[in-house]
């Protein structure tokens, strides 16, 4: 999937125009980024177009461990939206990536999140991006 068709999606998704989707997208792998141990941070950036990579390999440190709750406040504050938009751009950030990378490395990007983070993704009944 490429980088227009990723935000293009978001924005659907989510009801925004393509920036906001832009910005929700970034703060939702900033934050992701934060979240996940650097080697899936940099095996998930690799399966995404080299725009969106950015925000996941500049904060490869990762590995903090907080729940749902921080992670919508974190990228409420990073897209300085509300939380209504927030849930809703995660959800839709997330139901893309689903789409965008390989089912093994949702998997492993699901397995490093507490349980409550695997309902944020919508299930993909066909997928346009096998590998």
């Amino acid at each position: 999937m490429n980088h227009d068709t990723f935000i293009d999606r978001v924005a659907q998704r989510a009801a925004v125009s393509a920036e906001q989707a832009q910005i929700l997208t970034r703060a939702t792998l900033e934050t992701l980024a934060d979240r996940l141990t650097a080697g899936e941070s940099l095996d998930l950036a690799a399966q995404l177009p080299k725009p969106l990579q950015v925000a996941l390999r500049q904060r490869a440190e990762g590995a903090e461990r907080f729940g749902l709750a921080e992670f919508s406040r974190r990228v409420r504050e990073r897209a300085g939206v509300d939380e209504t938009a927030a849930t809703s751009g995660i959800r839709a950030v997330f139901t893309t990536l689903r789409e965008a990378v390989t089912s093994g490395e949702f998997d492993d990007l699901l397995a490093q999140l507490p349980r409550e983070f695997a309902e944020l993704a919508e299930p993909v009944t066909v997928r346009t991006d096998r590998r």
